[in-house]
């Protein structure tokens, strides 16, 4: 019997919430591939068409060197080095920077934008977010409460004067109005003007950092967006150029070659 009540629980609970969770991935995955598919195909395009134009310009390079070229700027971009500019690029573990990564870490967004690459710095991060994300668990857990006792209140609104509900009407609409500027508006206006994005950017880093997503394609401190040198939409990492600060040109990769 409690073998056929659990079969039962399976199948008239989990089995459709399992269904409907497959489908609107399902869905995402489509509308994803449809906004997405093209413009990548449009980037791919336009950099192999970059690459052939570079070799056109400087005959002196064959594509196996381009290659080697571009495969040094993936390391130095994997590894958190910008390889635009020279080495007096600011560094990826400043005060501001590391404090920025401290709160990934207990948050879990956890951006990839910026990781340890030392054992020590790695062993660390370990244990901080061991620590960290609990506390941080509980820290929300208080404001949760805090929250829910205060709107508590209005399961007893016929209870109370209407002078009371009056109040609470308008503590209500002043929180709402209060959260919105807050979490929706304040901070994309805010991330426009410092970081250059436009509001739609900026809106939504604010709501893949609140949400804890954290892809990492945005990141506060480059000074990025659609109107910036480079490219739309993606956030290089701080740091040095590669090859220890030294400028990457044709005439270094044709000695490195030779």
């Amino acid at each position: 019997m409690p073998r056929a009540g659990l079969c039962g629980c399976w199948g008239g609970r989990a089995l459709p919430l399992l269904l409907a969770y497959v489908c609107y991935l399902l869905l995402g995955a489509t509308v994803f591939q449809l906004l997405e598919k093209q413009a990548e195909a449009q980037s791919r395009y336009e950099f192999q068409f970059e690459k052939l134009r570079f070799l056109e310009n400087y005959t002196c390079l064959d594509q196996q060197a381009l290659e080697q070229f571009v495969q040094v700027i993936m390391e130095a971009w994997v590894k958190g080095v910008n390889p635009k500019g020279n080495s007096t690029n600011p560094s990826n573990w400043d005060f501001g920077s590391s404090f920025f990564f401290a709160g990934t870490v207990v948050t879990t967004i956890g951006y990839g934008n910026l990781a340890p690459s030392t054992e020590a710095g790695q062993v660390f991060c370990v244990f901080y977010a061991l620590v960290g994300i609990p506390l941080n668990v509980v820290f929300l857990n208080h404001l949760g409460t805090g929250l829910r006792a205060h709107l508590a209140t209005l399961e007893r609104w016929e209870d109370q004067p209407r002078r009371s509900q009056l109040l609470q009407v308008l503590g209500l609409a002043l929180f709402l109005i209060v959260g919105t500027l807050v979490i929706l508006i304040f901070p994309p206006l805010v991330f426009s003007h410092v970081e250059g994005w436009s509001f739609s950017e900026g809106f939504y880093f604010a709501f893949i950092t609140l949400s804890t997503i954290g892809f990492g394609d945005y990141v506060v401190g480059l000074k990025q967006g659609c109107a910036a040198e480079e490219a739309p939409g993606r956030r290089p990492r701080q740091g040095s150029t590669a090859a220890g600060g030294i400028q990457l040109t044709p005439d270094f990769l044709t000695s490195k070659r030779r």
